[in-house]
């Protein structure tokens, strides 16, 4: 249930998956399985958000199979797989995936892979009439915003490469790099040919996106470990021909971090006591417009037997609050991460 001053909804799910694995002559690790979700919709309209109908019911029906293969033993594995879903948007999506490892020795390892994925489109972006309102500011053409029955799926076909390795023995790294290829990326067209009129989603964008991510893992005493990670991501959007959007490649660009930085440092103590910190960094957001921010979490546990763990745990403890979100085109309340404490008691049985 979701109730605000611009929408609200009731929405009930059901869900059920069953998955297989086994083993098939001696090279050959295959797990299959099968899905089906339905999940119903009652929305209370409103003059900023409606949705047409009201109320609907979607079926997702799913299947994947994966095939496990050792071709060299202990050296050089492949996997091949794919997964299947009907959706009640665009029907049948076929989700296909690839990859090679390679294990020269020990302590390296070197990955290789090739997946095609999509995103179905959501009863949102199907069924909405949007009105923006204020705090919201108005870009240029945007006063309505229909949704489209028609839209297809947007379309990801993504390269990776991986290489790990162990240097020493209390010190690895991992590093990967990726390329993704959009296509049919979700587009706001004018409707008609006015500097302010109505828009209507359609699948006129198309981008790709590069980056990288390094992590290492020191083990620098028995009692004390270090866990560090970089990631730089580049987004790049651009528009079909024939489109008329002019807000949607900025959007898409501007709205994941390029930079995020990470150092924890984990630490047991006598006693059974642990204490836990994490120092993260996030690069400023052009689209909407976030600055950066850089902030701590600790978290100090006690385990008085190895079922029963008691911990204290602090949150964003830099600053009394960061920005993370803003509102786009609804007019909901901007809202911030607080600084913030809790306890926690676990008991495993």
């Amino acid at each position: 249930v979701r109730n605000s001053a611009v929408f609200a909804e009731t929405r009930d799910t059901e869900d059920i998956d069953l998955q297989h694995r086994f083993s098939l002559a001696e090279r050959h690790e295959i797990i299959w399985g099968l899905g089906f979700r339905a999940t119903h919709d009652d929305v209370r309209n409103s003059l900023n958000v409606s949705l047409v109908p009201d109320n609907r019911t979607l079926k997702l029906y799913s299947a994947f199979v994966q095939d496990d293969i050792t071709i060299v033993p202990d050296r050089l594995r492949l996997t091949i797989g794919s997964k299947f879903e009907h959706n009640d948007f665009t029907g049948f999506e076929v989700q296909p995936s690839g990859r090679i490892s390679w294990t020269p020795m020990q302590s390296q390892t070197l990955w290789v892979s090739v997946s095609r994925a999509v995103r179905t489109p959501s009863i949102a972006e199907s069924d909405i009439r949007l009105n923006p309102a204020p705090p919201v500011p108005l870009p240029p053409g945007l006063i309505t915003i229909f949704g489209n029955p028609d839209l297809l799926s947007e379309e990801l076909l993504a390269y990776e490469i991986g290489y790990r390795c162990q240097p020493l023995e209390k010190l690895t790294f991992d590093l990967s790099a990726f390329y993704n290829h959009y296509d049919n990326l979700r587009s706001l067209e004018p409707i008609i040919p006015a500097p302010i009129g109505p828009s209507r989603a359609e699948n006129l964008l198309f981008g790709e996106a590069y980056g990288t991510e390094i992590s290492a893992k020191c083990q620098v005493l028995r009692q004390w470990r270090l866990e560090g990670n970089y990631s730089y991501l580049n987004v790049q959007a651009h528009r079909e021909a024939g489109s008329r959007d002019s807000t949607s490649e900025a959007a898409a660009e501007g709205s994941s971090p390029r930079n995020q930085f990470s150092l924890r440092s984990l630490i047991d103590l006598p006693w059974n006591v642990q204490f836990d910190s994490t120092l993260r960094y996030v690069d400023a957001l052009r689209t909407p417009q976030i600055p950066s921010y850089v902030t701590l979490d600790v978290r100090l546990a006690w385990m008085p037997c190895k079922d029963l763990e008691i911990a204290v745990v602090g949150r964003n403890l830099l600053e009394n609050r960061h920005s993370e979100f803003a509102p786009t085109f609804v007019g909901t309340q901007r809202t911030e991460v607080e600084r913030s404490f809790y306890g926690s008691v676990v008991w495993h049985f």
